[in-house]
């Protein structure tokens, strides 16, 4: 199998989270077969989460956003991990995908055409999130939206695709082999680079 550009993305606000774990997890996995992993915890970067004037002026881009849309543009394959929190994904996220996936850097309009130029194409993503609420109730009754969100809205519409998806619930009081048994198949995600 030949080797990828794999790039971790941790959406998780704190640093000893069960999100980080499977982070810490699925890299172990993916240095097993020599990919390039460079691990991205959003907590540690310094940025502002808010993308202040929308989209009418372009908010100075601070280094560590500089350095991550680097990353994110180098990478082949993508992984990120996030809690859902009321069926989203956490503030922190949320304003680092508003404030790195911007016009003319992970997508573009092109005059005359109604559909956006995706400038991520090639690439692959999977996505990891844990919850509370049963997978079946998030799916017929919620209708997935944090996931819908990030793979449809953000991923797929910058050209980003296959994009996996493991659902991982519920967390509150689960057992310590539940957690283990789930680190270990995230594991195996990384191993073969998926």
């Amino acid at each position: 199998m030949k080797s990828k550009n794999i790039l971790i993305i941790n959406g998780h606000p704190n640093s000893e989270s069960f999100i980080s774990a499977l982070a810490e997890s699925y890299s172990e996995g993916a240095k097993e077969n020599f990919n390039k992993v460079s691990l991205l915890n959003l907590s540690a970067l310094n940025f502002n989460i808010n993308l202040k004037y929308g989209y009418q002026k372009r908010t100075e881009l601070e280094p560590d956003l500089l350095v991550a849309i680097k990353k994110i543009k180098t990478a082949d394959h993508i992984v990120w991990l996030f809690p859902i929190w009321w069926y989203g994904y956490p503030a922190l996220m949320k304003g680092f995908i508003d404030r790195t996936f911007l016009p003319g850097i992970m997508f573009d309009f092109e005059p005359g055409k109604t559909m956006q130029k995706k400038l991520l194409k090639g690439k692959t993503a999977h996505i990891i999130v844990t919850a509370d609420t049963p997978l079946w109730y998030n799916k017929l009754v919620m209708k997935n939206p944090a996931v819908n969100q990030l793979k449809k809205g953000t991923l797929q519409f910058c050209g980003i695709s296959p994009v996996k998806v493991s659902y991982i619930a519920p967390i509150k009081n689960s057992s310590d082999t539940y957690r283990k048994k789930w680190l270990s198949k995230i594991r195996s995600y990384g191993t073969l680079g998926k």
